[in-house]
């Protein structure tokens, strides 16, 4: 099983501790474009136009800043960094020790400056998102999707891909469609089919944090959907030799957010 998530837009600085250490992360043959995009984005961090080219607003000057010095910015665990709706949801700090080994194992977030970290890999908070056309880069889901797919899909292997990515950082890379299930999420409204942003994101949340907690690990699209209902309206879309399976979750009407923790 391995669940592929996004990264959150904010994220939480480390209050203090060592700097990341690039050879300690997953995946270190991505290290060479790792620091090539570092660079970039120090560079970009430090122009006059740098919230421009960021797409980010005047808000958001100390976190822009921040990218300038990430080699010597504190680190923490990617799932203490990620902050958001649905990192709030699933609840790390809420699972027990078997829950929380599953997710460090099995949980990969795919990043518009790290290519993908695991949930335990230490990282610094930064901000640039996957939409950004950075100079001297490009578009960062099409420059990172060639360097991703040979190190993702040896990962992938052939276990079950649960994909409950946003549009923007799926577009990074394609997991093999026999052996993927893509998660959406619909809230039924006025009897019709909703996709509402923040329920879908904290529906997500809670889906990964159910499958890290359940005892017997999914292995099969079917599988999934039985998981899925154990908790949620569901159905399962199969899918074809160009299109990935999809699991629908259909909130009711009446849906609303479950306390934190309840």
């Amino acid at each position: 099983m391995l669940i592929l998530l996004p990264p959150s837009e904010g994220k939480q600085p480390a209050e203090n501790g060592a700097p990341f250490d690039a050879e300690t992360l997953q995946f270190a043959e991505l290290n060479p474009y790792r620091h090539q995009l570092l660079s970039a984005l120090a560079e970009v961090s430090s122009s006059e136009n740098a919230l421009e080219l960021l797409g980010v607003g005047k808000s958001l000057v100390a976190e822009v800043v921040r990218n300038i010095g990430l080699h010597t910015e504190p680190a923490a665990a990617a799932h203490t960094v990620y902050t958001g709706v649905l990192y709030e949801a699933l609840g790390y700090e809420r699972l027990d020790a078997e829950a929380r080994r599953r997710a460090d194992a099995s949980i990969l977030v795919i990043s518009a400056l790290w290519g993908a970290v695991g949930f335990a890999d230490r990282i610094p908070a930064y901000r640039l998102s996957m939409s950004v056309n950075l100079p001297a880069i490009g578009k960062l889901a099409s420059w990172w999707k060639p360097k991703l797919t040979p190190s993702l899909n040896a990962r992938a292997g052939d276990e079950l891909v649960i994909d409950c990515r946003s549009s923007t950082y799926a577009a990074a890379w394609v997991p093999p469609v026999e052996t993927t299930v893509t998660v959406s999420v619909f809230q039924l409204r006025g009897g019709v089919r909703k996709v509402v942003s923040h329920f879908a994101k904290h529906t997500r949340g809670e889906f990964a944090a159910h499958l890290l907690t359940r005892k017997q690990e999914v292995r099969t699209a079917e599988e999934l959907l039985v998981a899925a209902r154990e908790r949620w309206d569901a159905e399962l879309v199969t899918g074809t030799a160009k299109k990935s399976h999809q699991l629908n979750i259909i909130l009711p009407e009446d849906h609303a957010f479950r306390a934190v923790g309840s």
